[in-house]
Formats: structure tokens, C-alpha cells, sequence
């Protein structure tokens, strides 16, 4: 049963992601990731939001499975080589240090939240 809560919110994480990373590049004309950015700190809210009120079986199905498949470590690595290898170091730098602070940040928030809202 734990595989099929995984396997559930990765089915609805992953093409959040591709549709949300593209929905919010396309609104902006640089060549720094901010679809990336946006779906990486969303699930960090909502991972730290998931983890400080959720059941095991909803942190399964919520934290590992959407949270796990809406952020990608991989696309942000990819993205930031990208940009160092165009010449855009500082940007590429820039994307490291703003996705970890932000992610960080965010996680952080969200448990604040949900220790807020939690009885």
C-alpha cells in the first residue's frame, strides 16, 4: 500500500510540475529558470507545510510522492551547468544560491504554518 501513495502523488506532482515550470517561463523572456525556481519552492512550502501536520500515509502520498515529483534537484543542476556553460556564470551562481535560500526559507515557512494551524 505505501507504493501506491507514492505512486499517486507522483502522478499528479510530475505534470504539475511540466505545467506549471511552463506556464511560469513563458511569462518571462530571461534566460534565468524561474519555472524551476517557482515549482522547487512551492514544494519546499508545502513539503515543511505537509510534514508538521500530515498523517504518515498523507506525508506519503503528499511530501514524498507529489512533493518528490513536483521539485527536481536534477533540472535545477542541469539548468545552472547550462547557464555556466553559456557564459552566464554569475546568473548560474546566482540560481544556485537563490533556489537553495529560497527552498530553505520556504521549508521553513512552511512548518511554521502548519504548526500555526495545527490544534
Amino acid at each position: 500500500m505505501t507504493w501506491l501513495l507514492v505512486v499517486g502523488g507522483a502522478m499528479v506532482g510530475a505534470p504539475l510540475r511540466y505545467l506549471t515550470d511552463r506556464l511560469v517561463q513563458s511569462r518571462h523572456d530571461s534566460v534565468f529558470p524561474w519555472g524551476t525556481l517557482t515549482v522547487n519552492v512551492v514544494g519546499c512550502l508545502l513539503l515543511g507545510l505537509i510534514t508538521s501536520v500530515a498523517s504518515p500515509d498523507l506525508r506519503l502520498l503528499l511530501g514524498t510522492g507529489l512533493c518528490g515529483a513536483l521539485t527536481t534537484y536534477s533540472t535545477l543542476s542541469y539548468e545552472t551547468l547550462r547557464l555556466a556553460q553559456e557564459g552566464s556564470g554569475l546568473i548560474a551562481a546566482l540560481n544556485v544560491f537563490v533556489s537553495v535560500a529560497a527552498g530553505i526559507g520556504a521549508a521553513f515557512a512552511g512548518v511554521a504554518l502548519g504548526e500555526a494551524l495545527a490544534p
